[in-house]
């Protein structure tokens, strides 16, 4: 073996132990969660017992400044009347029902409460109902989950356990993009691949874009790359590129929830839809999540993108052609219509899934959800079925 050989393999050696230890790490990281999981209840009933403590202490303090001033050291009903005092302003600014300016000025209106509500409510919150035409899903559809949406006039069409809750995969991708879309302002802007964001894929067994360590690579690329070969490597990149971090940017994620107003069901632990137990949504809270994306501009473009080449680089002098398989793979089936936006996912936990947004031929538009498929051309063959059964011929 020469000397070449043997720089390749001393490298090959410290990469594999890079990636067991990052697994290791991620193994402990689980075993934590689960720990803390249990101890939940205990520390929960701690609490509970300090505050009824504290409640019983603060009612024999009372009892005590009720009954006057009789037997007590000069000063002390004063000290007692100021306790009170203080006791009683704890509870206004703990019920952030007043400002400290308002308070001062003894206003009653209220302020910091009213001001986040207010900033909530600039947000469009998605909803669809049910309806006494609202079906149960026929058993022509194999998946366990799925939800078939009409966007005129957000009702629910057809639905089999839609509320249920499951782990997304790779469709959380869709809201990962949604966010990152709505605070990239230049994707032509360039950001360097780390080894660590390479190899979180291979560590995590997910798809990769195929984007090399020390890749300059364009905003734009990331968001086709997460969407299109479903690319663990360029969610990471973007979430990393627009928050700082993966954490930071999932907190942004579960903030996008609760503006969405789906926080009750949905919340997420990463940006690339790998299984954890508090990673989780509905079939429903998925299609909320998409009519949301859809409604961006630049998701909808990446969404409905059959396929795509990244810019040239020195790694990748012609670029990467990525495809969206769904899409072109659903393009020829008699739908009703036509399939324009969709992203799959799939872990052993959820099956196969996705989401998708079409229109059939009198340009009624939808929404299709499923999860749970034995196969990923059993998902498509759900799609199909679903959008078929409740197109709209052109009058």
């Amino acid at each position: 073996m020469d000397q070449t050989e043997n720089i390749e393999e001393a490298a090959r050696v410290r990469r594999m132990q890079r990636i067991k230890e990052m697994q290791e790490k991620k193994r402990k990281q689980m075993m934590f969660r689960r720990y803390v999981k249990r101890c939940a209840p205990f520390v929960t009933g701690a609490v509970l017992l300090l505050f009824v403590i504290l409640i019983g202490n603060g009612i024999f303090h009372k009892v005590i400044h009720d009954q006057g001033n009789d037997g007590k050291p000069e000063g002390q009903e004063q000290y007692a009347e100021n306790e009170e005092a203080n006791d009683s302003n704890v509870i206004s600014v703990a019920g952030g029902n007043q400002s400290l300016t308002e308070m001062d000025n003894g206003e009653e209106e209220s302020g910091k409460d009213e001001t986040a509500v207010q900033a909530v409510s600039q947000n469009k919150h998605y909803s669809a109902s049910t309806t006494d035409s609202t079906i149960n899903i026929g058993e022509e559809v194999m998946s366990s989950y799925g939800i078939l949406i009409d966007l005129s006039n957000d009702t629910v069409l057809a639905q089999r356990a839609s509320k249920t809750k499951i782990n997304p995969a790779s469709m959380t991708k869709i809201l990962t993009v949604l966010v990152a879309a709505e605070h990239v302002e230049d994707l032509d802007d360039t950001f360097t691949m780390t080894l660590e964001i390479t190899d979180y894929g291979y560590i995590n067994d997910c798809s990769s874009a195929g984007f090399a360590e020390d890749e300059k690579v364009t905003v734009r690329d990331l968001f086709y790359g997460t969407i299109l070969p479903s690319g663990a490597d360029a969610a990471v990149a973007l979430a990393t590129y627009v928050a700082g971090d993966q954490d930071a940017f999932v907190k942004m994620m579960n903030e996008k929830l609760v503006q969405l107003g789906l926080s009750d069901t949905a919340h997420m632990t990463n940006c690339v839809g790998i299984y954890d137990e508090e990673h989780y949504c509905t079939a429903y809270d998925m299609a909320m999540i998409l009519e949301a994306a859809i409604d961006n501009e630049l998701c909808r473009e990446v969404l409905s993108a059959h396929t795509y080449t990244t810019s040239k680089t020195e790694q990748h002098p012609e670029g990467i052609t990525i495809s969206n398989w769904f899409l072109r793979r659903i393009e020829d089936k008699d739908t009703g219509g036509e399939v324009i936006c969709a992203k799959t996912g799939y872990v052993v936990q959820s099956g196969n899934c996705a989401a998708s947004y079409g229109v059939d031929m009198a340009g009624k538009e939808y929404i299709c959800v499923t999860a749970d498929a034995h196969s990923a051309w059993r998902c498509i063959y759900d799609h199909v079925e679903l959008y078929k059964q409740f197109a709209t011929l052109p009058s």
